[in-house]
This record gives structure tokens, sequence and C-alpha cells, in this order.
């Protein structure tokens, strides 16, 4: 009879320990569960990024309207859904801003932003400027929010600091640069 105990004995031990180990493996998978769910449901990159930049207007650079608005940022909607733009900032490094004021961005669209004058429409803006915004060498352009939060930067040249590098290549009429993602 001793050894019936012992084994029954064993027995309730081996299933406490098994049922607490089953728990155990139970409470991590349920403590890990949100913070992997949590992980997909993040976007992998902003939702509205800035997908090329002329920063090097191509052909001379005269200041004519025409050069103005041969440099200009693309800003593209990753998503399906519409992004309202109104209250957003588009920034240099010398702090030269354009705000955007009543413009929604189409689901899975590009805007090009054009540093001269002209009429906007629903894919050209123009910031009005008789000077050229973007360094030719290096620099930095700054997207931000109506909540002045960073959407995204982008940097080309021999520019220190973050943000994405930007690649270089021909812009096709005469020498211009553009970054491209």
């Amino acid at each position: 009879m001793q050894g019936d105990s012992v084994s029954d004995s064993a027995s309730v031990t081996a299933r406490r320990l098994t049922a607490a180990a089953l728990a155990a493996g139970a409470l991590v998978s349920v403590v890990t569960l949100p913070a992997s769910a949590a992980d997909h449901a993040r976007p992998h990159g902003p939702k509205v990024k800035i997908s090329a930049l002329q920063y090097d207007s191509p052909g001379r650079e005269d200041r004519s309207n025409r050069s103005l608005n041969n440099e200009w940022v693309d800003l593209t909607n990753t998503t399906r859904d519409a992004v309202n733009l109104n209250g957003w900032t588009l920034k240099d490094d010398h702090g030269r801003t354009y705000t955007f004021h009543h413009y929604r961005l189409a689901p899975r669209a590009t805007v090009r932003v054009h540093s001269g004058e002209g009429r906007d429409t629903r894919k050209d803006l123009f910031q009005d400027r008789r000077n050229y915004v973007w360094d030719n060498d290096r620099g930095t352009a700054t997207l931000r929010n109506d909540h002045n939060r960073l959407v995204d930067d982008f940097s080309w040249g021999r520019h220190q600091g973050g943000g994405h590098q930007g690649g270089h290549q021909g812009g096709g009429h005469g020498g211009g640069h553009q970054a491209r993602r």
C-alpha cells in the first residue's frame, strides 16, 4: 500500500507541475500577445512622406518663375485614406516655411510643392516665393503636422545629422539634382 501512496503522491505532484507550467505558458502568451498585435497595427513609416525633391533647379538658375518652379518637393500619401494637410508645414534648414492651407491629399496620391508662383491645383501647390528654397549642395526638408510633430524629413548632400539620406540622380535638364526614395 505504501508504494501506491508514493506513486499517487508523485502522480499528483506531476499533474500539479504540469498544470503550473501550462498556466505559466498561457500567462506569458497573454502578456506578449498585445505587444505583438500592437506591432502589426503600427504603421512602418509615415502616412505622408517626402518621396522626391528637386533641390537644384535644372538649367540656368536665373530666379525666373519657371526656374523657381523647377525646384520642388513631392509629398506622397501612402494610405488608402485622404489626409488633411491643413496647418502642416514644410521647412528648410534656414527656417523658410511653407504652410498648407485647406488642402486634402487624396489616398495614394502625390502632390508637388513648387518654390515659385502659380495657381494651386490638386496635384501642384506653389510657395509663391521669388527666391530658391532648397540648397544645391546639402540640406534637409522637414515635414511637420498641424501639432508640430515630425512626420518626415529628407536630407541630401554632405548634411550633418539625422534624417533620410537622399540619393542623387541627374534631373535631365542641364545638371539639376533630384533626391528620391
